[in-house]
Formats: structure tokens, sequence, C-alpha cells
């Protein structure tokens, strides 16, 4: 099964309902909420609507959030790439008190130094939610202690890509790291850190974004196909978590599997 799918008529509807997930999983937390954000449109799309949504209803009485990132380019946080940065200028500011505690990529370091450097104090924010005796499945986590996150948000390129886990890489088989560097990612910029197949698999809920026309063929690929070489975005199956995805009408128009259609406004 791929998941819950609910499909809404257009972004707006989309966000809010997204942003009142947020609000929800955060309320429901054991005590500190685990966020990992990817970039793109996500962003928008929440600083839009979370910042009201966190101030009000099941945001009452939610522990503190730590924001971590699913993905980050290896630039400095004023570049129009940054992810850290691009949340930094038109989300974070406006999030209730206390603050989170976001856990950006250092900057200035080397591509293999940031990852394993982000994946140390990963661990180290995570503290108690870490999976130490993974599910025995193909792709269970053969390192050390992979964090559990509440939530994660994540994209789907029209290749398929999510993260910066991009078809026929290598990092696709990765399993002993739990952030891993990528130095030719096909998307520029080329070199960037990511979260690997065994993090984003044992996340308490993973839920896909994805709007507009330009990403309804792989999201049939990806929703409807049983392919030999899966990409990227279909590989990620939580093993004991929720896989929910969220879509507009236009990427979801050339899907034929059931999904719930929603209108809040």
């Amino acid at each position: 099964m791929p998941g819950r799918i609910s499909v809404f008529p257009s972004p707006q509807e989309l966000g809010s309902a997204l942003a009142q997930l947020v609000v929800q999983r955060a309320a429901g937390s054991d005590g500190r909420f685990s966020l990992g954000l990817s970039g793109g449109s996500l962003v928008g799309l929440l600083a839009r609507e979370l910042p009201l949504a966190a101030t009000t209803g099941a945001a009452t009485g939610a522990g503190p959030w730590l924001v971590a990132f699913c993905d980050e380019r290896l630039v400095p946080p004023e570049h129009p790439e940054s992810t850290f940065g691009a949340y930094s200028a038109q989300l974070l500011p406006w999030l209730p008190a206390p603050a989170p505690t976001v856990l950006a990529v250092a900057p200035g370091l080397s591509p293999n130094a940031a990852a394993a450097d982000y994946a140390e104090r990963l661990r180290e924010a995570m503290g108690r939610s870490l999976l130490t005796a993974p599910p025995c499945t193909p792709q269970a986590f053969q390192g050390d202690a992979v964090p559990v996150f509440d939530l994660l948000l994540l994209g789907v390129g029209p290749d398929g890509h999510t993260c910066s886990l991009f078809p026929n890489h290598p990092l696709l088989q990765e399993k002993e790291k739990i952030v891993a560097a990528i130095t030719d990612s096909p998307k520029p910029p080329p070199q960037r850190i990511t979260l690997t197949l065994p993090v984003l698999n044992a996340a308490r809920t993973v839920v896909f974004v994805a709007t507009g026309e330009g990403k309804a063929a792989v999201l049939k690929r990806i929703l409807e196909g049983n392919e030999e070489n899966p990409l990227p975005a279909a590989r990620v199956r939580p093993h004991t978590g929720q896989l929910l995805w969220f879509l507009d009408e236009a990427a979801a128009k050339e899907l034929t599997v059931p999904f719930e259609k929603h209108s809040i406004l």
C-alpha cells in the first residue's frame, strides 16, 4: 500500500490542512516534538499557514519543538538555495514561544565533515528518541542508533527524488550512516547532505507534499507502479509509522488508485 492519499482542491487548502496536521502531531507528542523539514515549495506553504495554526487550538500545551532539515545544500545561510536560510527568513521567527531548537548545518565544512557533524548533533538532540533495535527488514538500519522523528515533511521531484536521494544513486543503498554527503547531485548545487532511507523509514509519521501537474506523471509511477528499481520516493515506507500523501488536484490528476478528496475552505 502506498499510504493514505489526501487530495485538496488547491495548494492553499493543502497548506492549511498540513499546518493543522503539524500542530496536532506536536500536541500529541510525548515531550519534545521532533520535526524534519524539506525545502522548495514546502517553505512557502508552511510560512503561510503554520504560524497561525501553531498559536491556536491543539498547539496549546504542546512541548518544545526540535526542528531539523531532511537535506541541505552546502551553501551559506544567506544563499537563496539554503533551506535553513529560507525557513529563517519566512517561518521560524513567526512561530510562537517557546522558540524551537533549530539544528542547522555547520557552515564551512567539507561535505563528509558536515554530514558527520550533523549526524552527531542530531543524535545528541534527539536523546531518547533513538531506535537501537530496528525492525528486521531488508532496509533495517545496520549502523548506530537511528533517530526517530515524530514527523517528517518530504517533497518529491519530477524525477522521483526526495531529500537529496536521487534515482540510481549509490546513497539509496546506504545503511550505515544516518546523514550522508553527496557531492555529485544531478540538481545544483552539487554538494549537499541528506538524511538516509533508514532515518526516513524509522519516523513515526512521514508526509509527502506535492502540488502542480508537473508532479502528476511521477506520482502515478510512485503510487501505482511496481518497478523493479523503485524511485527514491517509492522507497520511503515507514517500518511502523504512518505514511501520508498530501496532493493538490493538479498533482493527482493521473491517479487511479483510491484517494480521499478534501475541501476545508
